[in-house]
């Protein structure tokens, strides 16, 4: 489905992640109320005046973002310069096979039973292996690949045709985990650890800055999550860097008798399912001890595989919208995440 701003709620792990579809436009923004016609704020307007954070110890590489947000870094498979889009959404590096082999990455060739298999969604997918990934100066070594067929699963190709960014696969959590990555969402910088006997500083230097820390949680089936309370009610949000918009769920926000307003966009779900994402003005948003400022957010009937993640109950996806707008760091050496 292409609307005027239509989009897509798709999972690259068990787990959910937004994504989305709409029309070129000449600018980039942040944020749903962009797509309501509404002010919003110019990504290389703000990030300019952020003042970048610097970590002794760590390479860093810059990231840059293409449309809907997508926070795309550009890397070397094997040699071969690609762009990946960096999803917290994601385990593991999941590449179209038809891309994945113009980088020389396929899965074994000596026979069915040498091929390793990973199961995504109820899945079953090949495993291709990168012998050699870099970005900027930083090896990130080898890796394991996921490896989607285009052609028989529509998730791939609606997420790397959102916005026609040139996007050849996503960079998950194994590697963002591996080399204990900071991701500054707003100076558009990733610092990779590779001093691994110097403590890291961020947590000193976020305070100092007046940043809030909130505690990362890894769930059993590997979501990112964060405590919040909405109207007081304590929940759970999803840290989803492949979302483009944060997301709410619609049935929460009614039951406190926010209004809701409709839009055009409509949110596609993992199994086909289609529903319509409305627009609310979220007043009382707290992610951690931290009060988001009052934003007009997303908010859509979220499917069970996104409300449930094993034992923890979620209200919502967090997206770059309010990781950008809120100046958010995503530290995977001490686990937390950090907005100000």
């Amino acid at each position: 489905m292409i609307l005027s701003g239509a989009c897509r709620m798709d999972s690259t792990a068990p787990r959910s992640v937004l994504n989305g579809k709409t029309r070129r436009v000449p600018s980039r923004y942040f944020g749903i109320a962009s797509l309501l016609t509404v002010m919003a704020v110019p990504v290389f307007a703000a990030a300019s005046k952020a003042r970048p954070i610097q970590l002794p110890g760590y390479k860093v590489v810059p990231v840059h973002y293409g449309p809907l947000n997508q926070m795309i870094m550009s890397a070397k498979i094997n040699g071969h310069p690609a762009n990946l889009m960096v999803d917290t959404g994601a385990d593991q590096i999941i590449m179209d096979a038809n891309v994945a082999a113009s980088f020389d990455v396929r899965p074994s060739q000596r026979g069915l039973r040498y091929i390793r298999f990973t199961e995504i969604n109820g899945e079953i997918l090949p495993v291709g292996f990168v012998q050699s990934l870099t970005a900027g100066s930083m090896s990130l070594g080898s890796s394991l690949v996921a490896l989607r067929n285009s052609s028989t699963s529509g998730h791939f190709s609606n997420r790397v045709e959102a916005g026609n960014s040139g996007v050849d696969g996503f960079l998950g959590l194994d590697i963002l985990m591996r080399h204990k990555a900071i991701i500054n969402c707003r100076t558009k910088l990733i610092f990779f650890k590779v001093d691994q006997s110097r403590p890291s500083q961020l947590t000193s230097v976020a305070l100092s800055e007046k940043f809030t820390r909130i505690p990362l949680r890894r769930e059993r089936n590997g979501a990112l999550t964060v405590p919040c309370s909405i109207h007081r009610q304590a929940g759970h949000l999803l840290v989803d860097t492949g979302a483009f918009v944060t997301v709410l769920d619609e049935g929460l926000l009614k039951s406190f008798g926010i209004t809701l307003q409709p839009t055009r966009i409509s949110a596609h779900f993992t199994g086909g399912v289609a529903r319509k994402i409305s627009a609310a003005r979220v007043n009382d948003l707290v992610i951690g001890d931290f009060r988001v400022p009052p934003e007009k957010l997303g908010t859509a009937v979220l499917p069970n595989f996104a409300l449930q993640q094993g034992s923890t109950h979620i209200n919502g996806i967090l997206g770059m919208d309010l990781l950008f707008i809120c100046h958010g760091i995503i530290d995977f050496d001490s686990m937390n995440l950090f907005l100000k």
